[in-house]
Order: structure tokens, then sequence, then C-alpha cells
């Protein structure tokens, strides 16, 4: 490690201080960090990836290209990278480590050395975790939503934090933390590690139409994937709107989505023409499915005197305006 000029500041992370040691020191003693999710993504998995794969997938990303061009016109960082003491992996800064290697192979002095915040040597995962939480979920969000799912499935399950404790770290709502989480698993069941589709699975799992049907037809998960790996379904907007109109249709129009390749278009011109994307349509058939629940009647009945009249003086008027709009409609 290079000793040079060397400075003491803090930083605080998961409210506690830690002391780092600010300076510079040379690039090529420095280790890419496989755990840092953006890394974790591209290796997909493969824990035995050497630093020389990392350094070339890295390398080879759109974001790293344009971080080459910009180190390049500002002479060096702006921000430095944050390194573990002892075996001097970089936690925080791995692109801006992979771009100074490319920009090191045209000319290996001025950029052989780069700026960095050196952490303590017993800093925990428990901490590392919580500061790139900081840096990329809370801070400027520069991860995909994918990678920071993983961030989150990872401190959830192999760091064992409860998702509420990972919500109030990362002010977030237990409720997305959750929903996060489970997308993020659900793409790792199904085998499906493509960044690029985060966005179908976080729509096919945010639909309660579409989660009616799931539960009642536990296959539909793998019909969806694979509708979805083969291109039928060709964009996430396709689940959020086609998908869930079938789904409200039902009967045969969803019996046919779910049976045959190359149904979507079809099936969903079908769930249209029933009424499944029509607001009025859907809101009359749920009144319908509680006013004519044979349960319904027998509610009433239990009911205190008093409640129900006022459920009776409602009724009425309800027919009344039935009446009226069906005359109107004749």
């Amino acid at each position: 490690m290079e000793t040079g000029e060397w400075t003491t500041d803090s930083l605080t992370i998961a409210n506690q201080e830690v002391t780092v040691q600010c300076g510079q020191m040379r690039q090529a003693e420095l280790k890419f960090y496989p755990d840092n999710p953006r890394v974790y993504t591209i290796l997909r998995g493969e824990e035995e990836a050497s630093q020389d794969e990392i350094e070339q997938r890295l390398s080879a990303m759109d974001h790293v290209k344009r971080l080459i061009q910009s180190i390049r016109a500002n002479g060096g960082l702006t921000d430095p990278v944050l390194v573990r003491d002892g075996d001097f992996v970089v936690l925080e800064g791995n692109s801006r480590l992979a771009a100074y290697r490319v920009l090191a192979r045209t000319n290996p002095i001025k950029w052989g050395m780069i700026k960095v915040k050196l952490l303590p040597t017993d800093v925990s995962d428990d901490t590392v975790f919580a500061l790139l939480g900081e840096y990329h979920i809370i801070g400027r969000q520069d991860w995909a939503p994918y990678e920071q799912a993983g961030y989150l499935w990872r401190r959830c399950q192999i760091h064992g934090v409860d998702p509420s404790r990972i919500a109030s770290e990362m002010g977030m709502s237990s409720k997305l933390v959750s929903h996060l989480i489970m997308v993020y698993s659900f793409m790792r069941e199904h085998g499906d590690d493509d960044v690029a589709r985060w966005s179908y699975y976080d729509e096919f799992l945010k639909s309660y139409h579409i989660r009616k049907v799931r539960k009642a037809d536990p296959t539909f998960d793998k019909v969806i994937v694979r509708k979805i790996n083969t291109g039928e379904i060709p964009r996430a907007v396709d689940v959020r709107e086609k998908v869930t109109a079938i789904c409200r249709a039902g009967g045969r129009t969803l019996n046919t989505f779910i049976g045959t390749k190359g149904s979507l278009e079809k099936c969903f011109e079908r769930a249209v023409s029933r009424g499944a994307t029509n607001e009025w349509v859907n809101r009359l058939k749920k009144f319908r499915g509680l006013v004519c629940d044979p349960d319904t009647k027998d509610d009433f009945q239990e009911m205190s005197e008093d409640h129900l009249k006022k459920c009776v003086y409602e009724l009425k008027k309800i027919h009344l305006a039935i009446d009226r709009i069906l005359s109107a409609l004749e």
C-alpha cells in the first residue's frame, strides 16, 4: 500500500460512526468485491469467478465505458472508492476500479494511483451491506431494481435481517421491501436472472386479478415464465394490461391463454370484447357477485334492526336508480 498523504475521516453507517483513512493506493493492489450487487448480478451466481473475469465483464458494460470517458475528462475521480483494509477489497466503487484498469492499459503511470477511503479491517458484513444500501437505495439509486432487490434479498436471506428492520434502515415501507424480495425470489426460483425482465415479474406479482388465478392454478406461474422467455409476452406493459385483462375475463378465455402457444393477442381481444377492460363492467360484475352470493340473504337477516333498515333503504335507492338507467337505455 502507498503511504503518502493520509487524513482521518469518518462515515456514519447504520447509526454508528466508522473511522476511515483517506488517501491514494495503487489500483493494481485492489480487488473487486464479488458480493457487491452489481458484480453479483453480472456473475449470475458464479461463485468461483476470478478477478480477471470480473474486470472483463465490468469493463464491457456501458456505464463503465461512460465512466472511463468521464474520469479521463476530469483527470481522476470525484468520489473515492471505499476499500476494506487488510484484504484491499473495493466494497463500493467496483465500476470505477474497472474504469481505472482500462485507462491504465494505455497510461499505467497516470492511472496507477486511485483515491480511496480505507475502512477498518474488522468492518462487519452487516455494516458493509448497510453502507451499500445507504449509497445505492437511499442515496443516488443507481442500481437497477433487480440489483436493489438482490441486495435486499441477500440482506434478509443470508444475513438474517428481518424485512421490517431493512425497511426502517432504508426509509422504505415494509410492504415495498417484502414485494421486492418476493419478486427477486420468484425470478431465482424460476431460473430467470435477466435484469431486463425485472419489470415483467414486478407487474405479474403486483396484480390482484393475476394473484387470484395463481392461487387457483399453481401451473400459471410456469406458463407466464415460459411466455416471457419465448417472447410471446414482449413487454412488461403487456403483463399489466393484457394478462391482467385475460385473468379478469377468466373462463374459456383464460383457459385458452394457458393452454395455447401464441394466444396472448387473441385472448386479449376476446377479454376486451367481454368487457374485461371496461371499468363499469367490472364494477357491476363485482356488485352482482356480492348481492347474488347465497350468503348475502343470511347476512342481512343476522343484522341488527338499525343496520338492516339502513341496508333496505340503500337497496331501494339502488333499485330505483337501476330502473331509471335501464329505462333510458332501452
